[in-house]
């Protein structure tokens, strides 16, 4: 039987990893995501809500809006955890921005009406603590959102490029993307939900060219920056022309690179 994966480990190198770069610029191409996210979970205000896997901060500062404050953003990147707190002060918005990680989120069980969770809590290696995590914190009849790129989407061929060129996944691990089937969902919230609501939609990212993609991503993305790390000289024009490829085939529009990846979003009532 193979060992179990070291999750303390890959934590660690994730984190290290999203704080390459500065993923509040990536973060700005999915606001939309994190308003079609918040007004599905028809927040009322005073509700407590907690936005997990913050990063900048898109979801909390869209539920603040909603909740009149009572927001609780947490993520494991001091760096973007800064940057949260810049825009929230910046729309005069109540918001905590607290340092944790996803899988052993530091609040009291049932102390929240809402969890939500961007792009963010899907990509923790331990899946089923995650899920433990976000349906611990929420009271019951409390909902849980999230966004999470879908198993068969574009970004699954991105993500798949990278793990081909740095030596493919940790054994035992499950991809992040299998978030994005609702089977997947139900059976990691399991008993701990009465109702799933889930909707696949569209992320539309417009860029001027593969060039452009590539410049920003490389300049911003800390996966992207980790992986032309690792490869190094030698590896990175392989690389890059895979990307290039994966870039040029996806996108949906001639006049630039425009491209549409699908996402599934979630809504569950806690049990």
């Amino acid at each position: 039987m193979p060992d179990a994966p070291d999750f303390a480990a890959l934590t660690s190198a994730q984190q290290r990893a999203w704080s390459e770069g500065d993923f509040s610029m990536v973060g700005s191409l999915v606001v939309n995501a994190s308003e079609s996210l918040v007004e599905a979970l028809e927040i009322l205000p005073d509700e407590r809500i907690l936005d997990v896997a913050c990063g900048s901060g898109n979801g909390a500062i869209a539920a603040a809006r909603r909740a009149w404050g009572n927001t609780v953003g947490a993520d494991f990147v001091p760096a973007l955890l800064d940057r949260a707190r810049e825009r929230a002060a910046a729309e005069r918005l109540e918001i905590e921005f607290v340092e944790a990680d996803a899988q052993e989120l530091p609040f009291e069980s049932a102390s929240f009406d809402v969890a939500l969770s961007i792009f963010g809590a899907m990509f923790a290696p331990d899946q089923e603590r995650t899920a433990a995590e976000l349906l611990r914190v929420v009271r019951s009849g409390g909902r849980i959102g999230m966004a999470n790129w879908t198993p068969d989407g574009a970004l699954t061929d991105f993500f798949a490029i990278l793990m081909r060129h740095t030596g493919g996944p940790p054994p035992g691990t499950v991809p992040p993307v299998l978030w994005g089937g609702e089977e997947r969902v139900r059976e990691l919230f399991g008993d701990g939900i009465t109702e799933l609501r889930v909707e696949r939609r569209v992320s539309r990212q417009a860029f001027r060219s593969a060039d452009h993609y590539l410049e920003f991503f490389r300049a911003y993305f800390g996966p992207l920056r980790t992986a032309f790390e690792k490869v190094g000289p030698a590896g990175a024009p392989a690389l890059e022309a895979d990307l290039r490829a994966y870039l040029e085939g996806a996108s949906t529009d001639p006049r630039a690179l425009v491209l549409e990846p699908e996402y599934l979003q979630v809504v569950a009532t806690r049990a």
